[in-house]
């Protein structure tokens, strides 16, 4: 498979600015910091396509991407980042928009067809339990993406892995895709798991 384009569409803070055309959506979420930004663009091969900074908190609004690619499930639809959770070093009063902003795309867009929730390897803590338990509530099944893989020697990795693991649901546990942006460890094993997402939802979709 290969990702024919991968444009930027919009930015939206509202449900109202949502784009309109009907495609299926797939979302990505994650702490602040999580690698989010480099591993969009580490998936979809386009360098700066989603935004990377070191600096906690950088994407603010949801933002909705365009993919099309030679898979005949994977034809059209949107990758959307979503703020980042987490102790994000922006104004608090920001911090409180975004849960908002984020529960009502959750919860409203008719066209969501999947959440991967990132997790960093190097950071297993309660938060990403509680987001599991969140996104739960809300309606979707989560798929665990941890990531920076290659921040960590083989054998340590295995070991925080097996952590994040036990920290889940039984029914999660076993679907975690280990991943790096840098070594793209990972990749097929994400793309495999979008496919799945996404063909599920054209089928009751005409597109």
């Amino acid at each position: 498979m290969k990702v024919s384009s991968a444009d930027f569409v919009k930015s939206c803070v509202a449900s109202n600015q949502y784009p309109k055309e009907c495609l299926p959506e797939v979302a990505f979420l994650g702490r602040s910091n999580v690698g989010k930004s480099s591993t969009i663009n580490a998936l979809l091969k386009r360098k700066g396509l989603a935004k990377v900074s070191m600096t906690p908190g950088k994407t603010q609004t949801i933002n909705f991407f365009r993919i099309a690619s030679t898979d005949t499930l994977l034809k059209h639809f949107f990758l959307v980042d979503l703020p980042g959770a987490g102790y994000a070093k922006v104004p608090r009063t920001l911090r409180e928009q975004w849960g908002p902003m984020i529960e009502t795309y959750l919860t409203a867009r008719a066209g969501l067809c999947g959440v991967v929730l990132l997790v960093d390897i190097r950071r297993n803590d309660t938060n990403g339990v509680e987001t599991v338990e969140w996104i739960r509530h809300l309606g979707h099944e989560p798929l665990v993406v941890v990531t920076k893989a290659d921040k960590l020697s083989r054998s340590h990795r295995q070991a925080a892995l097996r952590q994040i693991q036990q920290s889940l649901p039984v029914n999660l546990a076993h679907q975690v895709i280990l991943y790096s942006a840098h070594t793209h460890e990972g990749h097929q094993e994400l793309w495999k798991a979008i496919r799945h997402m996404v063909g599920g939802q054209q089928r009751g979709m005409n597109l």
